[in-house]
């Protein structure tokens, strides 16, 4: 009798058995393994300076070069949320920050493939953690540190606008006491650079602009974590980058409105408009002066833009995690989330 009370007393049941590793862990356990996973990205920026300068030695290409040629071509009318006609490079901005997102998307799925083949990702998918929870880690850190690239972006721009109004170099300029030659480098360069006082967001525009950047990082994130569970191998990212991002960042309202569009192509208009990285772009625009969206005729706010950047979110980042189920998912065709 004693006997078979001391097997019972050994045998787990529902009241004693020990709880799932998962179950045990508190609070603190998992803003650690968030707070790791993101450092983790933000240390592996850090050490790659050249993946810094690349972001922002695009979109400042674009906004002091490309846009002097275009400026010309593509003056903007009045068009919300601006009050009054614009240059072009004060339309540019918002879909240059959105470039900067985009890329830096693009260049975390890159890593999430690399990860595969080295096998860091089976280590941090073993982990007692639920799977969803340390993609949307990861997925965090990506977008902690593309908004930090956009910052400095809208930094530089800043720079530049407070620094031509106090140089004695462009009073000389705009005097005329240089050579004709600076004055036409002055009209065609310079110029470019020092209208960025154009770009002249109310100082509360930085602050309502970082839930946009934020809820656009998320979208743009959950594609490409999508996305690296389907490139199988580095050498398919090259194809990635011509069928994937390119359309999706030029059939865009980020270097031209949608009205222009409409005026030579009514089909690509409305690709445009039926693509995400548009409403990404739209939703950047109008908070960075404050706004969610466009104000209808009845005086209701549109917010079209907003309920498509969520709605991409949720369906992409569901995707992105049933893709990386073991069991089930995309990963599970190439033998696991470490490679085949």
């Amino acid at each position: 009798m004693s006997t078979d009370t001391e097997t019972l007393a050994r045998t787990p049941t529902a009241a004693n058995a020990p709880l799932p590793a998962a179950q045990r862990m508190g609070l603190g356990a998992y803003l650690n393994c968030f707070r790791g996973i993101v450092w983790r990205e933000v240390l592996r920026f850090l050490h790659q300076r050249e993946r810094f300068l690349s972001a922002l030695v695009r979109p400042l290409i674009w906004l002091f070069i490309f846009a002097a040629g275009f400026r010309q071509v593509l003056g903007v009318s009045i068009i919300p949320p601006y009050t009054t006609y614009v240059l072009y490079e004060t339309f540019v901005t918002p879909g240059l920050v959105g470039m900067i997102l985009l890329f830096n998307a693009m260049q975390s799925s890159l890593s999430m493939v690399y990860d595969r083949e080295t096998g860091a990702m089976r280590t941090l998918l073993v982990s007692p953690f639920p799977r969803s929870f340390l993609l949307v880690s990861k997925l965090s850190g990506g977008v902690f540190v593309a908004v930090l690239q956009a910052y400095v972006f809208l930094a530089v721009a800043r720079l530049w606008e407070a620094w031509s109004w106090d140089n004695p170099l462009i009073e000389a300029f705009q005097s005329g006491g240089l050579s004709e030659m600076g004055r036409a480098f002055y009209d065609n360069i310079a110029g470019t650079i020092f209208q960025l006082g154009n770009v002249d967001p109310a100082f509360m525009g930085y602050v309502t602009l970082l839930p946009a950047l934020i809820l656009s990082g998320l979208m743009l994130g959950s594609i490409a974590l999508f996305m690296s569970s389907v490139i199988k191998q580095l050498e398919n990212f090259a194809g990635v980058m011509n069928f994937v991002i390119f359309p999706m960042f030029f059939m865009s309202s980020a270097l031209y409105p949608i009205w222009r569009l409409r005026e030579s192509s009514p089909l690509l208009a409305t690709l445009a408009e039926l693509n995400p990285f548009t409403h990404a772009v739209e939703l950047i625009r109008f908070s960075l002066y404050g706004q969610i969206g466009k104000r209808l005729e009845d005086g209701s706010l549109d917010l079209t833009h907003l309920y498509v950047v969520v709605a991409c979110t949720i369906v992409f980042l569901g995707a992105a995690i049933f893709a990386y189920n073991p069991s089930k998912g995309l990963i599970a065709r190439r033998g696991g989330p470490g490679g085949g």
